[in-house]
């Protein structure tokens, strides 16, 4: 303090404060806010002196995908001979004035990668066998630069140290660069017809006028349609933390259990969130914590519900791994431990049905057959029920136009299946013809999720069911024989539901 007290003192250039406060509005000062206190440009060379250096933190990734990543990216070249192609992570989105949101990787960029930090942007030269890779990274100001102090957005005084070039090139095994160089680096492609995902970063867009995302996006998402061996370590690791965050979850029930001042399911969200940050990244989407009638919505949102005895709890959660794997998961539980009869009889309606999915998942099945098996049981049981006006044959029939095909959606509201991967609903971009309308293959994974949702208004159903709903959801690793459920650490047979309740309940949290 002595050493940085003498330098001021010692300062003869100051300025009048009128000329030597810093902009407001200054790039290089990390966006200042109108609650920023302005710096002298003494203050601020003063403050630039005497750190020592401060040692990069450690990447992140694990070293175990960068090979399968570098697959990735030898896939995606042959399919762009001779072209350059750019990907972005994308940039800080803001939340409110001047916070932003916790950034969120493009997910293409980070299966392509394995980084998953802002401003990133990976490149693509053509060569003549192929293409070369570099990840252009965000170098932050560091320890001796007026921004290490100043700069709330690249600053690592303020967001703490973040690996360097090095370490990164080390971690992914990949080419870096730092990111200011990247304008200069595509200089001779400016006007090439190059391969870019625009819209995730503006200033990437312009330097490539000609770019087009139109191919690029679907050659993606169709690669990334079938997951390899540790894309599929991950989405186990994204469910077995997923299972333990059910378990916190059903755990909590008694603490707010006909708790009528508690807003009960956003204790159980913030609950499962707990368990998604300890061992994951996030939650992979917002989590729906539906209890009674809340859960015949289907994204049920809000969460502001109390938790009160008969109620059924529908809880649709997934935890996202720290490389963005996604966990999707929906479990169904009576609250106070034990099933009412009308209950009971439509879990097991739901459980049967989703049994007949996932018995279609295999190799060379359509995608939709889990799909067709799983509203043929639910029609079935509605039309028993006196429910359904139609059998089964007729709801169900593939001919849209026929007079009662698909009455049974009233009930049923949503389709039974998703890809499932980075993306909780993976490969959004694949055409019809490889995706909906196409043939399941060795290495996909979706979900199987079939429900039903009685409306508290809907006339047509007995006053004993109405507001009732129920869901189970599974994620399922399509093979050239049986189907995997990674998901299978939490039960779905209705007794073992409640045992499984009572065991949890029984047994602390562990972290």
């Amino acid at each position: 303090m002595a050493r940085l007290g003498t330098r001021l003192a010692t300062m003869t250039d100051e300025l009048d404060d009128e000329t030597t406060v810093l902009s407001e509005t200054a790039p290089e000062d990390g966006s200042s806010a109108s609650h920023d206190i302005p710096m002298a440009e003494h203050l601020r060379a003063a403050i630039a002196t005497d750190w020592a250096p401060a040692a990069a933190m450690p990447h992140p990734a694990r070293r175990d995908g960068a090979g399968y990543a570098a697959r990735r990216r030898a896939e995606l070249s042959r399919h762009f001979p001779g072209q350059l192609i750019v990907v972005p992570s994308g940039t800080l989105k803001v939340r409110a004035n001047d916070t932003e949101y916790a950034f969120r990787a493009a997910s293409s960029f980070t299966w392509l990668t394995g980084e998953s930090v802002a401003d990133s942007v990976l490149v693509m030269t053509p060569n003549p066998t192929g293409h070369d890779s570099t990840l252009y990274v965000r170098e932050y100001a560091q320890a001796g630069e007026a921004g290490y102090f100043t700069s709330r957005t690249h600053g690592a005084l303020w967001l703490g140290n973040v690996p360097d070039l090095a370490g990164t090139a080390d971690a992914l095994a990949l080419t870096t660069r730092p990111l200011a160089a990247l304008s200069s680096d595509l200089g001779t492609y400016r006007d090439a017809a190059a391969a870019l995902l625009s819209g995730f970063d503006t200033s990437i867009d312009a330097l490539l006028p000609n770019g087009t995302d139109e191919r690029l996006g679907r050659v993606l998402d169709e690669l990334r349609l079938i997951k390899d061996e540790w894309e599929i370590a991950r989405l186990q690791h994204a469910c077995d933390a997923t299972a333990r965050g059910f378990a916190d979850v059903a755990r909590e029930l008694p603490n707010v259990l006909g708790r009528g001042d508690v807003r009960g399911e956003r204790w159980l969200e913030g609950t499962f969130w707990r368990r998604a940050r300890l061992e994951g990244n996030e939650v992979a989407y917002g989590s729906i914590v539906g209890a009674g009638v809340h859960g015949t919505t289907l994204h049920w949102w809000r969460n502001h519900g109390t938790i009160e005895p008969g109620q059924l709890l529908l809880a649709d959660m997934g935890v996202e791994t720290d490389e963005l794997y996604a966990a999707d998961v929906t479990r169904t539980m009576p609250v106070s431990g034990d099933w009412a009869p009308e209950q009971l009889r439509v879990y097991r309606a739901v459980q049967e049905a989703q049994a007949a999915g996932i018995a279609e998942v295999k190799a060379g099945a359509d995608f939709l057959a889990a799909h067709r098996a799983a509203m043929w049981v639910l029609a079935d049981h509605l039309h028993s029920w006196g429910i359904l006006p139609v059998t089964a044959e007729v709801s169900c029939a593939e001919d849209a136009e026929q007079p009662g095909a698909g009455l049974h959606r009233r009930y049923t509201l949503h389709g039974t299946s998703h890809m499932l991967g980075i993306d909780v609903h993976d490969c959004a971009l694949a055409r019809n013809e490889t995706y909906r309308d196409g043939t399941l293959a060795s290495g996909h994974v979706l979900t199987v999720e079939p429900g039903l949702y009685f409306q508290v208004n809907d006339l047509s159903v007995p006053a004993e069911l109405r507001g009732l709903a129920v869901r189970i959801e599974d994620d399922i690793v399509v093979t050239d024989g049986e189907p995997i459920n990674l998901s299978a650490a939490l039960p779905r047979d209705p007794d073992e539901v409640t045992a499984w309740m009572r065991e949890v309940q029984g047994t602390p949290a562990v972290p």
